[in-house]
């Protein structure tokens, strides 16, 4: 497959994204502000749960691929800034891909923070990209973290797939209302309390 073509299908999956993003910030503010949107909101999540984790490895499943794809096949050299997101986002998979299996979305205790910090640098290297001033000297001059490789869009870059990805992942593990654990000290906790009665 040649590597335009690469960089569009992440482009389109990049605005599907963030159109994903928009909806759950947008749906989760109005559920504050509405009790019939919050009833909505429970329900979607309800719906959304069985889903959350598969949703959640697969962004980094592709994220990942999508990482190696353009280092490996299109030879774009990863900057210092990208080694660190990628070290944030190649162990999701991993354990994302064990949390499924086993449907255990107390997961999330590990994996948001994770995902936060690979935002967080994702965020500033996409920064980089467009205020190279603003550099406080993380990346070496022989492969520059301002180098831009492709812009599809006009605005979807390496960094900002990144980006995409680690905050897609974050949102997919905040759809469940409860992990496994909790729910079963829950029952736990039902159970005893029904034994003392």
């Amino acid at each position: 497959m040649e590597v335009t073509t690469v960089i569009t299908l992440y482009g389109i999956g990049a605005l599907i994204g963030v159109v994903i993003l928009a909806w759950f910030g947008l749906m989760f503010v109005a559920s504050l502000l509405s009790s019939d949107f919050a009833t909505g909101y429970a329900r979607l999540r309800a719906r959304l749960t069985p889903l959350a984790l598969t949703a959640a490895w697969g962004v980094a499943t592709l994220a990942t691929a999508g990482s190696l794809y353009f280092s490996e096949v299109a030879n774009y050299l990863p900057c210092t800034l990208c080694w660190y997101q990628r070290i944030a986002m190649y162990p999701l998979v991993l354990i994302l891909g064990i949390a499924m299996i086993r449907r255990d979305t107390a997961i999330r205790i590990y994996a948001i923070p994770l995902a936060l910090v690979g935002a967080a640098i994702a965020a500033y290297h996409y920064l980089l990209e467009w205020f190279p001033e603003i550099d406080a000297g993380a990346c070496s001059a022989v492969i520059p973290c301002t180098q831009v490789w492709f812009r599809e869009f006009g605005f979807v870059s390496m960094p900002l797939l990144a980006l995409i990805a680690f905050g897609l992942v974050i949102a997919f593990l905040l759809v469940p209302r409860r992990s496994r654990r909790e729910e079963d000290e829950a029952e736990e906790e039902a159970d005893e309390d029904g034994q003392a009665d």
